[in-house]
């Protein structure tokens, strides 16, 4: 699953490279294109113990470079919260499944190798694996700061059909040929890792059309539609959640995944109601903007335009396991997230610290880096996936909690400059 990446609005330092931009731009190709929930604790489960020190104490690694914009701390497995309680082996064939996308790249093929051999071992003899060849770096901000926040996202099923009817009058658009995506870091190289997205009027690069644009009707996303849905809400949230299925009104059941974006920066929808004083903080989440839009029928397009962000899918294989994320894998449930790769390396394995939704019941595990997401930006910062269905929507909508993390580096890597 692909979530909605660079915003729009990440336009400072390119003002040098517009003439270039506006040059290539004719050249530019347009894009073409379950695991089980888990379940939450009981309502008293006990506190998990203080963990044990680790077998084997790994030597002391060279701290990241110096001059780090959000600099990684060197830690040791027995600083880690709850390390000795998890099930290791569900985290670590997720980071296993994200080996066929992380080996490429240097340094990782051993322990990727390594990895895959104990795969099927005792938990005491995977714990081993991991604390003699990795060493724990504690992700803090820029200002010294080792808290942050953690949210949740799953993989929604939608009702739909392949043509459209006074039912299923919702469209789920496919990447637009008029969209065009300009990768700034090869016109402007200080802007590298930034993307302008825009569509060509005459000679000039303009912004894509709005949600509001788009949804009115007349935009190069007409023709563009890959199945239509019956309820705007949850098409609306499909678009945040990145992926989802759709069963149709033949009974078939049909995959979509995250193509492209329109360039547009995302606005929250929930914190609008909140800040108009027309929903509690507690209620701003799927199911209550469900009910306002029942209770406001004629004002909620309104509403939905005040976020201009638009999100085109493509069609995926189908299949229960997870949906792709930004890695190229299938996402885990319970077992992968979605980060900030300019803190965080897509691929790495994880120690996740937080809790359970709205509650107070620890939740540390292992976890596999594996996707990326509009929303997520900072060092200690992710978006926990939970699955497919109802029950992860359910949890993933409750979700937004104080967050703790480590990057399980590889021992003799040197840890990536942050």
């Amino acid at each position: 699953m692909r979530r909605p990446s660079v915003p729009y609005s990440t336009r400072r330092g390119v003002a040098a490279g517009i003439a270039a931009v506006a040059l290539i731009a004719g050249c530019a190709t347009p894009p073409r294109p379950t695991p089980p929930v888990p379940t939450p604790p009981g309502p008293t489960p006990p506190i998990a113990a203080e963990p044990t020190p680790p077998a084997t104490t790994p030597p002391t690694p060279s701290p990241p470079a110096p001059g780090a914009s959000a600099p990684w701390q060197a830690a040791t497995f027995d600083e880690l919260p709850g390390w000795s309680d998890d099930d290791i082996g569900a985290g670590l064939l997720a980071f296993v499944q994200g080996c066929t996308a992380l080996q490429a790249k240097p340094g990782w093929d051993t322990v990727c190798a390594q990895a895959r051999s104990v795969t099927l071992a005792p938990g005491a003899e995977q714990r081993r694996f991991l604390e003699t060849a990795f060493t724990p770096w504690r992700v803090t901000t820029a200002d010294g700061r080792n808290e942050g926040l953690l949210t949740g996202y799953y993989e929604p099923l939608l009702r739909g059909s392949r043509t459209p009817t006074d039912v299923f009058r919702f469209p789920v658009y496919t990447a637009p040929d008029d969209l065009i995506t300009v990768e700034l870091g090869e016109v402007v190289p200080e802007t590298k890792g930034l993307r302008l997205r825009g569509r060509v009027v005459g000679r000039k690069l303009v912004p894509y059309w709005t949600r509001a644009d788009i949804d009115g009707g007349g935009t190069g996303a007409q023709g563009r539609e890959i199945a239509w849905v019956d309820d705007a809400v949850d098409l609306f949230f499909l678009q945040i959640q990145g992926s989802g299925r759709i069963r149709l009104d033949d009974g078939s059941m049909l995959r979509v995944g995250y193509a492209d974006q329109n360039g547009h920066p995302y606005r929250s929808i929930g914190r609008l109601l909140v800040e108009r004083g027309e929903m509690p903080l507690e209620k701003a989440s799927m199911q209550g903007i469900k009910d306002w839009g029942k209770r406001n029928p004629d004002r909620l397009q309104a509403l939905l335009d005040e976020n201009p962000s638009y999100v085109f899918f493509r069609e995926l294989p189908s299949g229960n396991d997870g949906p792709p994320g930004a890695l190229g894998v299938p996402l885990t449930a319970g077992r992968s997230i979605a980060v900030d790769p300019k803190s965080v390396p897509l691929g790495a394995p994880v120690w996740l610290v937080s809790t359970w939704p709205n509650a107070p019941e620890p939740l540390r595990r292992l976890v596999a880096a594996q996707d990326t997401g509009g929303a997520i930006r900072g060092a200690v910062r992710a978006d926990y996936f939970w699955g497919f269905g109802d029950q992860a929507g359910e949890l993933a909508g409750r979700m937004r909690q104080p967050l703790q993390l480590w990057v399980l580096w590889p021992i003799g890597m040197t840890p990536p400059a942050r």
